[in-house]
């Protein structure tokens, strides 16, 4: 019975392990404490997808030529919406024909031959999209670039629309402060403190950079202190 169970070869599935259980792994604290999954290195040489050696010095998009399949269609000055389209409706012809063979003649050589030009022009109807994997590449990157570009203007545009706002209350609240005696503005060396018998001058205590609207807000606050004591 043992040796039944190990020559048992237990059958793995081909397909990828489903997505969520590699989320699950990415939470907040597997990534803040380094515990998340690293991700896969790079394939350095070759590799296998969908059955066939892969190299990485190959080009991305193969020539029908290079890969042994006679092409259909000439590489000059070449419409491929124009070709998809032919190419679309010589497969629907190409399977009508498949069903007629089957019809009446199951066992017939043809049958053969019509399905391996419906799997040539399958071929070249892929050949012919992967093509367009550039341009659709460019194309996204082209849309993403826009929407940044036209987030930030719109950030920008509310930052200024709020900074406006804000230089605005400022500007009402200079224009609305209280009037001062010019014989108070001659002098402002001395600046009394909080306390009474606490004064200051401004130059004493470093303040020669402070601006004037600043010196007299504070003359101000301490003329009200002076008043209320």
């Amino acid at each position: 019975m043992a040796a039944n169970s190990a020559d048992t070869v237990t059958q793995v599935s081909s397909m990828p392990v489903p997505p969520l259980l590699y989320v699950k792994l990415y939470t907040d604290e597997n990534v803040k404490n380094g515990r998340a999954p690293k991700p896969p290195p790079p394939i350095q040489d070759t590799y296998s997808m969908f059955g066939l050696p892969i190299n990485n010095d190959d080009a991305i998009i193969q020539s029908l030529e290079s890969q042994g399949i006679k092409r259909l269609y000439s590489t000059k000055d070449i419409d491929r919406k124009k070709e998809l389209r032919k190419l679309n409706h010589s497969i629907l012809v190409s399977f009508l024909d498949l069903i007629d063979v089957l019809i009446k003649c199951p066992e017939s050589p043809k049958r053969e031959e019509k399905i391996e030009d419906i799997n040539l022009l399958f071929i070249h109807a892929h050949h012919l999209v992967n093509e367009f994997r550039p341009h659709q590449a460019r194309e996204t990157l082209r849309v993403m670039l826009m929407v940044q570009r036209r987030k930030r203007t719109q950030f920008t545009q509310k930052f200024k629309e709020q900074l406006e706002k804000v230089e605005g209350i400022i500007q009402e609240a200079i224009e609305n402060l209280p009037e001062v005696k010019a014989e108070g503005l001659e002098d402002t060396k001395d600046v009394k403190g909080v306390k009474e018998g606490e004064g200051r001058s401004l130059e004493e205590e470093g303040k020669d950079t402070c601006s004037s609207l600043d010196r007299i807000m504070c003359q101000i606050v301490d003329e009200l202190s002076h008043d209320l004591q």
